[in-house]
């Protein structure tokens, strides 16, 4: 029967896995999402996307929760797996505990998770939301300390997080999306098209001069009518 402190020790480090999974893979999903859809789905009434686009609003505070809680979890497994390599090896486990452990977290809790949130992020990022809001209330105290040491440090090489710019489309990315999306019709295509061209259009475009239009006399005979305009 296996000693029951190595079966504790698996079964916390399996956890630990799962919850740095789950801080890499939403930190991901929520950088991916299309700010655009994510203000849609709020206008209509959707939850976790408005608890993930309050979130984006602070950016610095959502990474800060993340990034701590993914250190927690990491540096916990990390000396977990080194009591039980030791319990397993003696001496040597301590050189192979860092080895297993870089590993397993590169695929397990970091490649894998941000490969499948970077590709659906919205299946991930909203659902994550709630669980990010309430860890982010809970460890708010420590998260404004360190972001207040991390801001201090950016504010020393000139960068200010909160003069970043807002997510606004030119014409001309605007333009690209209509282009791009492939569930517009073709005939809407062209008249979305047309309306962002529209200040490329003089009046010469549009209306014809005095002199070149041809007028028809109503009281001419119908022949006479039909004949001048198909010429």
């Amino acid at each position: 029967m296996e000693d029951p402190s190595i079966v504790t020790l698996t079964g916390s480090i399996m956890l630990l896995i799962i919850v740095s999974a789950y801080f890499s893979g939403s930190e991901t999903a929520m950088m991916a999402l299309n700010r655009y859809r994510l203000k849609h789905l709020s206008k209509e009434g959707h939850g976790g996307a408005r608890r993930a686009r309050k979130l984006l609003e602070r950016p610095d505070r959502l990474l800060g929760v993340i990034l701590i809680g993914n250190n927690l979890a990491n540096f916990t497994a990390a000396s977990l797996a080194t009591v039980l390599a030791l319990n397993l090896l003696g001496d040597q486990g301590v050189a192979w505990a860092p080895v297993i452990c870089t590993i397993v977290f590169l695929v397990f809790a970091e490649v894998a998770p941000k490969t499948i949130a970077a590709v659906y992020p919205e299946k991930v990022a909203l659902p994550s939301s709630y669980l990010l809001q309430v860890l982010l209330w809970i460890a708010y105290p420590f998260v404004w300390l360190v972001n207040s040491v991390a801001n201090a440090l950016l504010n020393l090489f000139g960068v200010n997080h909160d003069s970043a710019s807002e997510d606004h489309l030119s014409v001309d990315e605007l333009r690209t999306v209509v282009h791009e999306g492939s569930q517009i019709a073709g005939h809407h295509q062209d008249m979305m098209l047309g309306v962002l061209d529209l200040g490329k259009v003089t009046v010469d475009d549009i209306m014809v001069p005095r002199n070149e239009i041809i007028g028809i006399d109503l009281e001419d005979e119908m022949e006479d009518i039909v004949a001048q305009i198909r010429t």
